[in-house]
C-alpha cells in the first residue's frame, strides 16, 4: 500500500528505525484526503473535517474558493520577483530571471531546468530565505495556505520550517515512485505543492508531480526559497488552471 511505504520512508528520514505502529497508519489513513501520506495536519486543517461532513461537490467548491484566495498572492509574488531582479549581482542569474518573468507573464509554462536554472540566486541576498521582505513572506504564506498573520520572525521560521518538510516529503516519494499513488493522493500531493488540482486530469497532475519533484530532489538546504517560489512558479500557467 502506497500510504504505509511512504510512511516507512518517512520515518527513516526523520531518523527512526522503527516500524510505523498500527495506531500512526490508521491516523494517517483518516487524513489520507487532504494530507495524502502523512504531511503535517497544519497544512490542511480544514480538510479534516469537510470530507467527512460534505459531499464531493460541496468539497471541489471548498477548494476552488481557497484556490481562489491563494491565486490573489501570485501577482504580488511576480512583481517582486521582476522587481528584485536588477539587484541580483550575478549577470547570468539577472538574464534567466528576466526571461523567466516574461514568459510567464506572457502565460507560458516554464520548464524544470528554467526553473533549477535560477537556484544558486535563491541560496543568497536578495532572494535567499533568510532575506525575504515581509511583504513577500506573507504573500508566499497565502500560496502556501498558510496565515500570514505572524510576526517576521515567525513568518519566516513557519515558512521555512513548512518548506523543509515538503522537501524531505518530496525526496520520500521520489524513492517510492508516483506510480504507487492512488489518483487521490496524487491530486492532494499536487494541490499542498500550489496546482489546483480540483480540475486537472489524473495523468496531468502526475506529470505536473514529476517536474515538482525533479526541481525539488535538485535542490540544496540552502537553496529551499526557491522551493518555496515554486508554488508559483510552476503552478500559475499550467495547463487547466487558467480560466
Amino acid at each position: 500500500m502506497a500510504l504505509s511505504r511512504v510512511c516507512w520512508a518517512r520515518t527513516a528520514l526523520w531518523g527512526s528505525a522503527v516500524t510505523p505502529a498500527p495506531y500512526v497508519t490508521r491516523r494517517l489513513q483518516l487524513v489520507r484526503f487532504g494530507l495524502a501520506w502523512g504531511a503535517p495536519r497544519y497544512l490542511f486543517p480544514r480538510q479534516l473535517l469537510i470530507k467527512h461532513f460534505w459531499t464531493p461537490k460541496q468539497q471541489i467548491d471548498f477548494l476552488e474558493i481557497y484556490h481562489a484566495i491563494r491565486k490573489q498572492s501570485h501577482p504580488e509574488i511576480l512583481c517582486y520577483l521582476e522587481k528584485i531582479t536588477p539587484h541580483i549581482s550575478d549577470a547570468g542569474l539577472r538574464w534567466h530571471m528576466t526571461e523567466l518573468c516574461t514568459k510567464m507573464q506572457r502565460g507560458t509554462h516554464p520548464a524544470a531546468q528554467d526553473i533549477l536554472a535560477l537556484r544558486e540566486g535563491f541560496s543568497k541576498r536578495p532572494l535567499g530565505m533568510d532575506q525575504l521582505p515581509t511583504l513577500q513572506m506573507k504573500a508566499l504564506s497565502r500560496a502556501m495556505l498558510l496565515t500570514p498573520h505572524l510576526p517576521s520572525a515567525l513568518l519566516r521560521h513557519r515558512l521555512k520550517t513548512h518548506t523543509t518538510v515538503i522537501h524531505q516529503l518530496d525526496k520520500a516519494l521520489a524513492k517510492l515512485g508516483i506510480s504507487q499513488l492512488t489518483a487521490q493522493e496524487v491530486k492532494s500531493a499536487c494541490y499542498l505543492r500550489g496546482l489546483n488540482s480540483t480540475l486537472i486530469a489524473e495523468e496531468r497532475c502526475r506529470t505536473w508531480l514529476a517536474e515538482w519533484l525533479q526541481i525539488s530532489c535538485n535542490l540544496k538546504e540552502a537553496e529551499l526559497s526557491l522551493l518555496l517560489h515554486n508554488v508559483i512558479l510552476l503552478s500559475i500557467n499550467y495547463t487547466g488552471t487558467r480560466r
